[in-house]
């Protein structure tokens, strides 16, 4: 992976716990979700101005895409409701690289060399064991831990539709652009059951808000789209998901969450995976 894509999703991963925290920190995380993705529109028309329609090729991968995408907002919504950002957060994304790189190699085709399989190894294997350390209260939640595993499911479902959707539209802006004009569709279903008119709530009383999240959320997964048509899913996965780094310390700082010397050390494990990386 080269130094420009490497730096590319590391920026994505920072984004990304951003838009999380953000989702955490609000009373009412269906709004905070939901914010996120109606924000993406506004981002996403002015990208549209500039890049072409993705090829019909990529279409099914995007709708494909889109429904996993619905189901790991509704999963991600259910557990954060429940579980700390710290407990949902790694144990969500922990699984997903670990899940694209089987999909990669056994479906894609994709190769990894020894050392990349070790670096994805690491930083999933980091992510869980951050995910399995006892929560606040001393205790670890059934729930919480089956949604953040059925979040980490649909993450690694959409991750692998959208790198080879990605690749098939010849245009990854385009590619995610209108796949994010296709998930408030799908979202806005969902909503019209569980909360009708909060969609005009968030364009009225909370626009600031939904406009943050959206950018953070639509800039950081519009890079990672892109790099995956520039290297191989399963390690683009991994960097992204060093998110967790970033949240961690997001999370200390804005939520007050307590991080201690066993989660430092899964950090560290973290941080060697992506060391290890760039090395190879």
């Amino acid at each position: 992976m080269s130094l420009i894509v490497t730096l590319v999703v590391l920026l994505a991963a920072l984004l990304h716990a951003g838009w999380n925290v953000l989702v955490k920190s609000s009373n009412d995380k269906l709004m905070g979700i939901s914010a996120m993705v109606y924000g993406h529109i506004p981002y996403a028309l002015l990208a549209l101005l500039f890049v072409p329609l993705p090829d019909s090729a990529a279409w099914p991968w995007i709708i494909g895409s889109v429904l996993a995408h619905t189901g790991y907002q509704i999963t991600l919504y259910q557990a954060y409701q429940l579980g700390d950002l710290s407990q949902v957060y790694p144990l969500a994304r922990g699984v997903a690289p670990l899940l694209v790189a089987l999909a990669s190699v056994f479906l894609i085709g994709e190769t990894l060399t020894w050392h990349e399989l070790l670096a994805v190894l690491l930083i999933g294997g980091g992510l869980v064991m951050l995910a399995l350390l006892r929560s606040r209260d001393g205790h670890i939640d059934s729930r919480v831990g089956l949604l953040s595993l059925a979040t980490g499911v649909f993450i690694a479902t959409y991750s692998t539709m959208d790198g080879i959707g990605a690749r098939l539209a010849q245009t990854a802006v385009g590619y995610y652009a209108l796949a994010s004009l296709v998930n408030p569709l799908v979202w806005s279903v969902y909503l019209h059951f569980r909360r009708p008119g909060l969609v005009r709530v968030l364009f009225t009383n909370h626009l600031s808000f939904t406009l943050r999240a959206g950018a953070a959320s639509y800039s950081a997964y519009a890079m990672v789209v892109w790099a995956f048509t520039q290297a191989p899913l399963a390690l683009v996965t991994a960097l992204r998901e060093t998110s967790i780094l970033f949240a961690m310390l997001l999370g200390l700082v804005f939520l007050k969450e307590k991080i201690g010397p066993r989660r430092l050390l899964a950090a560290a494990i973290i941080f060697s995976g992506v060391i290890l990386l760039r090395l190879g």
